[in-house]
């Protein structure tokens, strides 16, 4: 029985390691083939230029870029405060029924496709809005960020254990105060994953934006107007039979994929030096 349980166990670490290397090859092949692709189209005047009409050549996506940070921003100006706080009172307030309500809640707004709520935005802020407007964009945005964030933060507070709640009481720490001193500070990494993963889900949404943002080529303008996104840009240079675009589309890939690549390993590193 004991070779048995080793052979097993053996077994069973193989094909962890197996899966484990398939998923960093997936990876790598698609950061390897877009970069392959995207990069020799990439310099300073593609980054800073707008978009140039057909015929033209040259152009680049400073305006998506400047549209793509704005978007991100609003949507988590009002996403992170609402699926974290959603997330605290799910897992240190509600009663176990309102709490399943939330939480089921949160999970069907996760699996609602995004083109559904950016018709829900349309329908809700655009049209009264008599307009497509960055704002209604960031609001799209928000709605996808926020149930993840939420899911997330629940599960990561409900990890810190009960007796640092009640030391935190024993003290004589108001409740709210154990919460954020205490709580919050033990589930960091969790809900900065959670934050993490938003961002990077919304970043990257075209489907929303189209009935929101609309896109523009020209640069920011105010939050009520439409604004360009990098995930608009690619989409509409894509899908374009114009070689200069589909190439600028690879470029603006690119920049989308290594951006979310790079804040997630800053937020990893600052995240791990301050709970050391």
């Amino acid at each position: 029985m004991t070779g048995l349980r080793k052979a097993t166990n053996a077994m069973m670490l193989s094909l962890c390691g197996l899966s484990a290397l398939l998923a960093v090859a997936a990876l790598v092949a698609i950061l390897g083939y877009t970069i392959s692709k995207g990069l020799p189209a990439i310099s300073f005047q593609f980054l800073t230029s707008l978009p140039q009409p057909v015929g033209e050549t040259g152009g680049g996506v400073g305006n998506a870029i400047v549209g793509t940070l704005l978007l991100v921003g609003l949507a988590c100006v009002f996403g992170i405060p609402l699926g974290l706080l959603a997330g605290i009172y799910v897992a240190e307030f509600a009663r176990p029924k309102v709490a399943f309500a939330v939480r089921f809640t949160a999970d069907v707004l996760f699996g609602v496709p995004s083109i559904v709520t950016g018709l829900f935005v349309y329908g809700l802020v655009v049209i009264k809005m008599q307009g497509y407007s960055a704002l209604s964009g960031g609001i799209a945005l928000a709605l996808i960020m926020a149930p993840i964030i939420a899911r997330t933060a629940e599960e990561s507070m409900k990890l810190v254990p009960t007796t640092l709640r009640e030391a935190g009481l024993a003290l004589g720490i108001p409740r709210w105060r154990t919460i954020l001193s205490i709580v919050l500070p033990g589930a960091l990494p969790g809900v900065v994953t959670g934050i993490m993963l938003g961002t990077a889900r919304v970043a990257g949404e075209t489907a929303p934006l189209i009935f929101t943002a609309f896109g523009s080529r020209l640069g920011y303008q105010g939050l009520d107007e439409p604004v360009a996104a990098l995930p608009l840009q690619i989409y509409r240079y894509a899908i374009s039979p114009y070689r200069d675009w589909q190439q600028q589309a690879w470029a603006a890939a690119v920049l989308l994929v290594m951006g979310g690549l790079v804040v997630s390993v800053v937020v990893r590193v600052l995240t791990r030096r301050r709970l050391h």
